[in-house]
């Protein structure tokens, strides 16, 4: 039968139709398969070239509309002006490739740090493989927390349940089991398969791989599955930014040509002149900004220990103002020591630290730190022991069991949860019936030590029958061993840690499985309110909008799954937060999806670790908060360049536009604009790698198109107003000639635009806030150029004449007055733009800073962000 209905064939046929055996392939016969049928991915993901990042340049919009410019001005025979676009494209073009190959070739080597690997059985031996470099007739052993590395079939299960909602929409996992189905099963329903893209969420299985990369189920709708993540509010922001900026050059051109045709004046020379205006309107750097920003970001952060993953979450992170976390390893040493084993009464209780080691010894499924503590406190030995089966963990039953055989007769041992074990224990540790009184002595014991901090694991047993398998309805009737006491102290900086987050305006939240009393306890000790605490059952009786209210004001929620994770973070999220999780195990998944921005560990769950935007080689808040203040630097220095470029082109394009419609000749030819737009983009190339004050690091950040708008506006008028000024001394003063009069206009237009990157780039007095190197010595360099540039030779050709000594003079004063002006209004618009925020911040406990940075001296740590 042919492979298209693999799942209808038996597996003994698909092993000799595959070439493979039930002891998988050699690592030969493995590679040679490679070769054949290419890598185990969804799309080719195809090496990193200079001509795709070269030809990637030439499909920003705005490099288009110079490519149009320079063929119309060859159509017109203005040889002058095309050659000057042509030039002014070149060169943009060649410092957007220079640029984006290294941001490109440093990003992608970062994420070469980060693979994905499987366990596949090779020359017999279970071997960890790269995901992509499976191929069909492997064998792969799967456990909670991997992710299923392509299509198969399963050989073996042992309480095997998939996450398959990527695929099916069914959010509730589903028992695996072998067997065939027919052909025309549907997708959901052909229980012995296994398929790429899902993941384990408990037990354990052995299967057989069929199809990978394209020829999966997950491949065949990949062309809706893989278009990417959805938009992220930096995407967003963006895009809105790009819709602002394409609907005023729209405007402008239209305007500028309709009244110059109206007017009389040629066709083509006014489409050229408009044309120019558009191009200096836009901030055609900007894509090559962005890159080089989110690239530089993402190589800083790896060497502050956090790898990125998806290049534009970094924005994301930094707009974060809530954390939401589990306590172990992250707010604790992430050392589980195991106290000691004790009864109901605590006298010691040697049986179940003796059962409770055999079950951790022979439990395969999810791995786990108390387990490790369980065995290094005391290691059973196995010689005389036979497993009979095993009744793997899940975060329902919040249980694991193993059926064991030894001198002693046939046991079912479970260990797990207090609260899940004693579901199913009936009678007490001598024997004697579990009544009521006992169970409350239990749980007080139980209390007693998690008040202390203490976490804790219960054991139960009983004698067995042989059978042909065993089930989790075989857990009953148990006899209450004693309990498990660990310890996990907090880290000595961990109160110093959540201090310094809150500081920087990001609450930390825990969000734990643990019991209520424990997770008290070590919130109270890193400094957060215990008294503030939500558990699992109580989060079941709020309906949605009472979760709005109640996550906001919760430090604390203790005793929950993974579906009230989620249901926390989408809470969080409805009340304008920006939320970011970090989590490092199969049940965190599904809160990483739903979180703005997640975080893993280098050594998570598969599914976990996939999830994230960002990987920690290191689990600590300190290496978080270097992340998040890295990814607000990088948002800070991307605003910088956004702020500049408007603000400067809109009231310089205003001013041409204008003075176009009024004087007998054109205020700057189109090659004079783009050649002062060309040069003042310069610095603008140094602004991925300014200096970002402090204050701006203070709290999250996120954009706001109308305080742009408003800071275009305001500021592109102020430049107006100053060009106005310019006109009237040249034409009513000096009376100078055409070609004087832009000569004139063209100095100061360039200064003003390569001064105001200096005054804006700050909050603070733009002398007290020092630029980084490349922009500070570009300004440097071309602002002694702008004044030299109409005395070179060559520039007749452009249209420029010398100047009298006067008009320079003058030149300089204006854009002295200018800077002085832009600093004013700079701290008008911050002061005004603060009190028009500040009583929504009076009215809530949420994020209220989008765009605006905070003071320039900052409250203390108390004040900052929200509370």
């Amino acid at each position: 039968m042919s492979l298209a209905a693999y799942w209808s064939v038996d597996p003994a046929d698909l092993l000799n139709q595959l070439a493979s055996s039930g002891q998988g392939l050699t690592s030969a016969d493995a590679e040679a398969r490679l070769a054949v049928v290419g890598l185990n991915q969804l799309r080719e993901h195809r090496p990193l070239t200079r001509t795709r990042v070269l030809l990637s340049q030439l499909r920003s919009p705005l490099l288009l509309l110079l490519l149009f410019a320079a063929g119309a001005a060859l159509l017109t025979r203005e040889w002058l002006d095309a050659a000057i676009v042509l030039v002014i494209l070149l060169a943009t073009v060649g410092v957007g490739y220079s640029r984006e190959y290294s941001a490109q070739a440093a990003a992608q080597a970062l994420r070469a740090r980060l693979t994905t690997r499987s366990v596949a059985l090779r020359d017999g031996q279970p071997t960890p493989v790269p995901m992509s470099h499976i191929v069909p007739g492997d064998i792969v052993l799967l456990s909670a927390g991997s992710l299923v590395p392509g299509d198969g079939v399963i050989l073996e299960a042992n309480d095997f349940y998939l996450s398959e909602s990527v695929l099916t929409g069914e959010s509730f996992p589903v028992e695996k089991r072998p067997g065939r189905s027919p052909p025309d099963t549907p997708l959901a329903q052909r229980t012995g398969c296994v398929l790429l893209g899902t993941n384990v969420r408990s037990g354990t299985g052995r299967c057989l791989v069929v199809r990978t990369g394209g020829s999966t189920e997950f491949g065949a709708i990949a062309h809706r599955l893989t278009l990417g993540r959805p938009e992220t509010e930096f995407d967003r922001g963006t895009r809105h930014f790009g819709y602002l900026l394409t609907v005023a050059m729209l405007v402008l051109v239209l305007l500028v040509f309709g009244a110059h045709v109206w007017q009389g004046r040629p066709p083509a020379v006014t489409l050229m002149f408009a044309l120019a205006l558009a191009v200096g309107l836009s901030p055609e750097l900007l894509p090559a900004i962005l890159s080089v920003n989110l690239a530089r970001g993402a190589k800083m952060m790896a060497g502050q220990g956090v790898l990125v993953r998806q290049l534009n979450a970094i924005e994301n992170l930094g707009s974060m103002d809530i954390l939401c976390t589990d306590k172990t390893g992250t707010v604790t040493e992430g050392v589980v020591r195991l106290e000691d084993a004790f009864d109901g009464k605590g006298a010691p209780a040697p049986q179940a630290l003796e059962f409770g080691a055999l079950n951790a010894a022979l439990e395969s499924g999810l791995t786990n730190p108390l387990d490790d503590a369980i065995l290094a406190r005391q290691r059973p030995d196995l010689a005389g022991v036979t497993k009979l089966g095993e009744i793997p963990f899940d975060f329902v039953r919040r249980r694991v069991s193993v059926v064991v055989e030894n001198a002693g007769g046939r046991w079912l041992i479970a260990k797990g949860a207090f609260s899940q074990m004693l579901e199913v224990c009936t009678r007490a540790p001598d024997d004697s019936p579990l009544d009521e009184a006992g169970r409350a002595g239990l749980q007080a014991s139980h209390d007693s030590w998690c008040d202390r901090g203490y976490r804790i694991l219960a054991v139960g047993a009983r004698q067995i029958n042989q059978q042909p398998s065993y089930s989790r309805l075989d857990e009953r009737d148990l006899t209450f061993l004693g309990l498990l006491a660990f310890s996990d102290q907090p880290k000595a900086d961990a109160a110093e840690a959540v201090a310094s987050l809150q500081g920087i305006g990001v609450q930390v939240k825990l969000i734990t499985g643990d019991s209520r009393r424990v997770g008290q306890h070590v919130a109270g000790l890193v400094g957060l309110r215990p008294d503030r605490v939500l558990t699992g059952a109580e989060l079941d009786q709020l309906q949605e909008e009472a979760l709005w209210h109640a996550a906001e004001r919760t430090d604390l929620f203790a005793e929950v799954d993974p579906r009230q994770k989620e249901r926390i973070i989408l809470a969080l999220k409805r009340t304008g937060h920006v939320v970011g999780f970090l989590g490092d195990g199969v049940n965190d998944a599904p809160a990483m999806h739903a979180a703005d921005t997640s975080l893993s560990v280098d050594q998570a769950a598969d599914v976990a670790r996939e999830a994230a935007d960002f990987v920690l080689l290191e689990r600590d808040l300190h290496v978080i908060r270097r992340g998040i203040e890295e990814g607000r630097r990088t948002f800070a220095n991307t605003l910088k360049y956004v702020q500049t470029t408007t603000s400067a082109n809109l009231g310089n394009m205003i001013s041409m536009a204008v003075a176009s419609l009024f004087l007998p000749f054109l205020p700057l030819l189109p090659g004079q604009i783009l050649l002062n737009n060309f040069l003042s983009d310069i610095p603008a190339i140094g602004i991925a790698g300014d200096n970002v004050d402090p204050e701006l690091i203070d709290r999250p950040h996120r954009w706001d198109i109308g305080l742009i708008g408003r800071f275009m506006v305001e500021f592109g008028l102020l430049s107006t107003g100053f060009d106005f000024l310019t006109f009237a001394l040249l034409l009513g003063w000096f009376q100078v000639s055409e070609q004087g009069f832009r000569t004139g206009w063209f100095v100061e237009s360039l200064l003003t635009e390569l001064v105001i990157a200096l005054v804006v780039r700050t909050r603070r007095p733009f002398y007290r806030s020092r630029p980084g190197r490349v922009l500070w010595i570009s300004t440097l360099v071309l602002i002694p150029l702008a004044f030299v540039l109409p005395y070179l030779p060559f520039m007749a050709l452009v249209g420029f004449t010398p100047l009298p000594g006067g008009v320079l003079v003058v030149v300089a004063g204006v854009t002295l007055l200018y800077v002085l002006a832009a600093e004013l209004l700079k701290q008008s618009f911050h002061r005004r733009m603060a009190a028009r925020i500040a009583p929504a911040a009076a009215t809530r406990e949420g994020p209220v800073s989008r765009w605006l940075p905070p003071p320039v001296d900052p409250p203390g740590p108390a004040a900052r962000g929200p509370r």
